[in-house]
């Protein structure tokens, strides 16, 4: 294998990584998505600053997955950031509004009452993680776009890709789409509450619900990804040999049969998430079922990420021109941008390791009324 084409496979690991670990922190999506579920306004309050402790992680986590994209793949960046922008508008907005309803829903002199900081969290709860999801989904069953690379010499329009005039709102009428869309929020919504479980301490009451709500929405999740697995691993796709691309059906269950490695990954994935759902519900004393079904979730979403960009296969096809649609080796940057930015990538590790300190010393103490007495600033 070619250095570029090693660099190119390697960033698209990355891609994954990252890709994983922003389902997992959607946990703050689905917790916000339950502020009015069945819960009393002392423990919507435990709920509200026990995510408070968390919701930049997932906000970062989503500006860096596009930074890196925008690095290593910046074709796909221009085309699906730039071209489906009223769905990615969509998307950011949710984020903007979670971000200010932390900051002034419990501020002094709020005229709007904490309520409609409450409705501006559950909005981007619901519509941040189906959103998303609607997005990702282009990236399995596509986008109405068109890529000339020869329109950057045309100085009167300079412009590469061209989408749909709906700009990326056809991709949520998509079904297929939104079946992994509220996938996600199914997902994002069972891991917030095992997150309450092992975050939240000295309210039985709300850890009962909580263990009730894991059942629930991991049973939804469950179907759902089944349903959506089976219509992934039936779906046809294009693959590029010597610069051409070839209609392939079935082509991501080929891939996952070829790379018989993911297979086992997503397996042991799928075994952990259901492990860490199902004692979590039924076992009244464990309350690690957060870290075992994160972790399974994880995995199962890298596994995807992965069937999706190797192997020649378009990461984003095009329904308009299936010429157009977009694989790892003709959308990345060129082989000295990949080389600097994979030095760069040595301090991920570094990173990482300070996420994994910074998110001990906030759980150092399980949120409790207690804490929330003790702690002069509450969300």
């Amino acid at each position: 294998m070619e250095t570029l084409e090693m660099l190119q496979a390697y960033w698209w690991l990355l891609i994954s990584v990252l890709g994983a670990a922003l389902v997992f922190l959607l946990f703050v999506q689905g917790g916000q998505s339950m502020l009015h579920c069945n819960v009393s306004e002392n423990q919507r309050l435990l709920m509200v600053n026990s995510l408070g402790l968390k919701w930049e992680l997932t906000f970062t986590t989503l500006v860096v997955f596009g930074g890196a994209f925008f690095a290593s793949f910046p074709l796909f960046y221009s085309t699906s950031f730039g071209g489906a922008y009223w769905l990615w508008m969509l998307i950011l907005l949710s984020f903007v509004v979670q971000a200010f309803s932390y900051e002034f829903r419990r501020k002094r002199g709020n005229i709007y009452g904490t309520r409609t900081y409450d409705l501006f969290l559950m909005f981007n709860g619901l519509f941040g993680c189906v959103l998303l999801g609607v997005a990702v989904g282009t990236m399995f069953f596509g986008g109405e776009f068109t890529v000339s690379k020869a329109n950057i010499l045309d100085v009167s329009a300079p412009v590469i890709s061209n989408w749909a005039p709906t700009h990326g709102l056809e991709a949520i009428a998509c079904w297929k789409n939104l079946l992994l869309g509220f996938t996600v929020f199914f997902l994002a919504r069972t891991m917030a509450s095992l997150y309450f479980i092992n975050n939240i301490a000295g309210d039985d009451d709300l850890t009962t619900k909580m263990r009730r709500k894991v059942l629930i929405n991991g049973l939804i999740f469950a179907v759902l990804f089944v349903a959506f697995l089976v219509v992934l691993l039936l779906q046809s796709g294009y693959r590029q040999f010597d610069g051409e691309f070839v209609v392939e059906p079935n082509i991501y269950l080929h891939n996952l049969l070829g790379m018989w490695w993911f297979s086992a990954i997503l397996l042991v994935g799928v075994v952990l998430a259901l492990y860490g759902i199902f004692r979590s519900a039924f076992d009244k004393k464990w309350n690690c079922g957060i870290w075992y079904a994160g972790i399974g979730a994880g995995l199962a979403v890298l596994v995807l990420f992965c069937i999706a960009g190797y192997g020649g296969t378009a990461y984003l096809p095009s329904i308009t021109d299936p010429a157009s649609s977009l694989t790892i080796a003709n959308s990345s940057s060129s082989l000295f941008t990949l080389t600097v930015m994979s030095w760069v990538s040595v301090l991920i590790p570094f990173v990482l390791a300070y996420i994994a300190y910074v998110w001990a010393k906030m759980n150092a103490r399980p949120m409790s009324e207690k804490e929330l007495k003790a702690d002069s600033h509450q969300y």
